[in-house]
Parts: C-alpha cells; sequence; structure tokens
C-alpha cells in the first residue's frame, strides 16, 4: 500500500483504521467523559454490555465550549422506550454540569444488533471505526476489517431519500428563530458532507471525518456542487439559522445527492426501523 494510501486513514493492507483513542481526549473533556462513564454504569448496571466514545472528542480536535460529547452504548437485550429515557436525562444532566461541552448525543443499541449481519457495514463498521472503547467488551473484536469500498458506502449512507421527508418535516416544526434552526443546520450539513463524501470515498481511496477534507476530496470528481460542499462543511462547524439553507438542503442539493448515490452505490438495505 503506497504512502498516500496509508496518509488517508487507511493500514498497509488497504483498510480502514480505527480513529480516536481515550489517550487523544483533551485535557478540559477528561472529567466530562469520567463522569459520563461513571453515570452510565449507575444506569444500565449489569445490563450495559460495552459503550463508546465517538467524536471530536476522542480524535482529539473539540473545541472548548463548542464540540457536543457523543456516546453509543450498547445493551445487553434491545433497549426500551424506559432505557432512552433514562439516556436522554442523563445527556441532559452532563450537558448542564459541564460548560465546556454544548450537548451530549446518545446512540443507544443492542449487542445482538450491532452484530448483526444486517448491520454489518453500517452500525459494525461505526463501531469498528469510528468508537473509542470506554467501557466492556469490545465489539469491534467480532467485526471484519472494512474497506472503502461501494458496498460500505450503500449501507452507511444509501438511504438518504428516506431521510429527507423527515427533515422537511423537522424544519417544517421547528421555532422560526435562529436558535432552533441552527442545531438544524449543523446536523443536516454534516451529514450531506458525509453523505457526499461517501460518494466519491471507494474512488478517492481512504477515510477521513474531517469535514472540509470530505468536502475537498468530493469537490475533486463534482465541480460543479465543490462549493457547496464546503459551504455545507464550514456550517457543519459554525452553523447558523438561515432557513434559506435549509431549504436548499431539502429542495437542491439532498435530493441530486440521494439520486446520485442510489445510481452510483445503489439502496441501502431496508431497517425494520
Amino acid at each position: 500500500m503506497s504512502e498516500n494510501a496509508t496518509s488517508r486513514g487507511l493500514d498497509a493492507q488497504g483498510c480502514i483504521e480505527r480513529e480516536g483513542s481515550l489517550a487523544r481526549v483533551p485535557y478540559a473533556f477528561r472529567p466530562v467523559v469520567a463522569v459520563a462513564r461513571d453515570r452510565l454504569l449507575e444506569v444500565f448496571g449489569a445490563r450495559l454490555d460495552s459503550a463508546y466514545l465517538y467524536g471530536s472528542i476522542p480524535r482529539g480536535n473539540a473545541r472548548v465550549g463548542r464540540s457536543d460529547l457523543d456516546l453509543l452504548v450498547a445493551l445487553r437485550e434491545e433497549p426500551t422506550d424506559a432505557d432512552r429515557e433514562a439516556t436522554r436525562a442523563l445527556g441532559e444532566a452532563v450537558d448542564k454540569e459541564f460548560p465546556q461541552i454544548d450537548g451530549v448525543g446518545t446512540l443507544l443499541y443492542s449487542r445482538a444488533r450491532l452484530l448483526s449481519e444486517l448491520e454489518t457495514y453500517d452500525l459494525g463498521w461505526f463501531v469498528a471505526c469510528l468508537c473509542t472503547p470506554l467501557l466492556g467488551e469490545d465489539l469491534a473484536e467480532y467485526l471484519p476489517r472494512y474497506r472503502p469500498d461501494s458496498l460500505l458506502a450503500r449501507e452507511t449512507n444509501g438511504d438518504l431519500a428516506l431521510l429527507l421527508p423527515r427533515w422537511r418535516q423537522r424544519i417544517a416544526a421547528a421555532e422560526d428563530t435562529d436558535g432552533a434552526r441552527r442545531p438544524l443546520v449543523r446536523f443536516m450539513s454534516r451529514h450531506l458532507v458525509r453523505t457526499a463524501f461517501t460518494l466519491v470515498m471507494p474512488r478517492w481511496n481512504g477515510w477521513t471525518s474531517d469535514l472540509a477534507e470530505m468536502a475537498e476530496a468530493f469537490g475533486t470528481y463534482y465541480p460543479e456542487r465543490a462549493e457547496q460542499l464546503r459551504a455545507a462543511a464550514a456550517l457543519g462547524y459554525e452553523p447558523h439559522g438561515d432557513p434559506a439553507v435549509l431549504r436548499s438542503y431539502v429542495d437542491d442539493l439532498g435530493p441530486w445527492l440521494a439520486e446520485e448515490y442510489a445510481r452510483v452505490h445503489g439502496i441501502k438495505a431496508p431497517r425494520p426501523d
């Protein structure tokens, strides 16, 4: 494997290297991580199979007061509505306690779901490559190595067409304020940039979680949309609540990207939920 490929997040065999580690957690965020870890144990106890960090904090590039704490929790059985409510309450409490973070997002699944055949190239890949072990057994030991190929592209982001109607509903239901729209701009900007990147990922032959680098990689193959993606990447880091941006996402960029994605990689296998 060439030096160029290795520098693009791949190992010597051309597989995606796992990003992040507890050693990279910036000093300012270590108390947050420690408290979140302890409270997950308090909430779930023996029902907790494993827990992980992901995002900017374990990658080491989190910004104090701007970055959120991202967690993934695997339970020994299917999570209930009560589990989801407990997770939400835990996140709100940690967010309120620590001003160095701007929100807590927690994904909650069963061990069986994460290791299922259906999720091997979606949630399984996410655990194995983008998540940093925090508690319990590391489920990556039961998952394959992953290459930046069309199968991975399809199963990670080949469902954008299904998401767009839900996005339109969320936009319509949001309060008519900059503060209410800003989180939607941030979320949708990031999702679209990541989808655009995985569209070209097999040709680019690598992996990155940097939104700006994702946009540049995409622009190499779709120069007519390059500026649009660069703007979306910037809004993924520094969002504002402009309603015109949200309209452009669901009326222009999103539909185009969903159609092109289906043409190039196909449609993601249906999920039960």
